[in-house]
């Protein structure tokens, strides 16, 4: 590999000059340039991309890290893609790590992309405390904003969705259309968002003064073969339930699959709804209600805030997202007929 010396004496020129050439500090004379540039690419010359972040304490580029688990499904797909052409379109490239399976591989793929002079990061954490994620902020000086987790000393540093409160609206809303045996999905339940979820569920029932039963909730994990077998063990348990939610609608799809297998016909018999309105979900047969999150917004602010702290600006500490709830021909009226909606119990 050609070095920055060898172009320098090809083009006549001091090491010097070929370095303000391609930093584009300080003058040098059109002609110069033109010397520079055709030495460069006689030589074949490529910059040393690490050298030149060490020198200039900048890289243009943004880390994600993110768990693997995540990889497949349209969830991650929406929010790997829009962080990508956000980023594109101011300039930066995306550098993705994985934090594989525990709190410590999470924090060592953060080391990893403070080591390579990322300019600034983007957690997306399954295993790491909140403490710790507040601990990770304090300690370094790149900005490091996180997804998916509201942080308790560093407010204007995370973005995370309502993930809890469009549980509770979803099993609001079959209640009110006349469900009371509504059984549960969850996710895998070492993940926060699965928690939530499974947390606005029973807070939805209680306050719609119906029992929860937890024979009726059943943890998944995150596949459409979970959704199955939860859904058939529901069924061998002889449980009896008019609706059905699932943690995502891979799981929801699994499930509808093996209703259909014991003759149960969705929504006559079952109601079905799940999360993440995946882009097939319309065109399932019958099409699958959903709540959909807002990732596309969250990753924008996310890499806005990301920009504004590089570039020295305000930072909001607006942190909640909302989801929204898309009715879709899998949902029906219940044994119960359809209702009022359901108060919210006083404050």
């Amino acid at each position: 590999m050609s070095t920055m010396q060898e172009v320098a004496k090809k083009a006549g020129v001091s090491k010097a000059t070929v370095s303000r050439v391609l930093s584009g500090k300080g003058y040098v004379s059109d002609a110069t340039k033109q010397q520079v540039f055709k030495a460069i690419a006689d030589a074949g010359y490529r910059p040393n991309l690490l050298a030149r972040n060490l020198a200039s304490n900048k890289s243009q580029c943004i880390g994600l890290v993110v768990t693997n688990t995540l990889y497949n499904g349209s969830y991650f797909n929406e929010l790997l893609s829009q962080a990508a052409r956000k980023l594109e379109a101011n300039g930066r490239q995306l550098i993705l790590v994985d934090g594989k399976h525990s709190a410590e591989e999470e924090q060592q793929a953060i080391q990893f992309l403070l080591d390579l002079r990322c300019d600034a990061i983007i957690l997306y954490p399954r295993f790491l405390s909140v403490d710790a994620l507040d601990q990770i902020i304090e300690q370094h000086k790149q900005p490091i904003m996180v997804v998916n987790r509201q942080l308790r000393k560093h407010q204007s540093h995370c973005i995370c969705c309502d993930h809890k409160g469009s549980s509770y609206q979803a099993t609001r809303y079959l209640l009110e259309h006349g469900h009371r045996q509504i059984a549960f999905i969850s996710g895998s339940l070492d993940s926060p968002t699965a928690i939530e979820r499974l947390s606005g569920y029973k807070e939805a029932l209680s306050d719609g003064a119906v029992r929860l039963q937890p024979q009726l909730v059943v943890e998944g994990k995150w596949t459409a073969a979970s959704g199955a077998a939860a859904a058939a063990a529901l069924l061998a348990r002889g449980q009896v339930f008019s609706a059905l939610i699932a943690s995502n609608d891979d799981m929801a799809i699994g499930a509808i699959k093996a209703l259909g297998e014991a003759g149960l016909k969705v929504p006559q018999q079952v109601s079905v709804l799940g999360f993440d309105n995946i882009p097939n979900g319309p065109f399932l047969n019958p099409p699958l209600s959903s709540v959909k999150d807002p990732v596309s917004e969250m990753i924008n602010e996310v890499i806005n805030r990301l920009i504004s702290m590089l570039d020295g600006g305000y930072l909001s500490k607006e942190n909640i997202f909302i989801s929204d709830l898309i009715v879709r021909e899998s949902v029906g009226n219940g044994p119960f007929g359809q209702m009022h909606a359901i108060e919210h119990p006083a404050e």
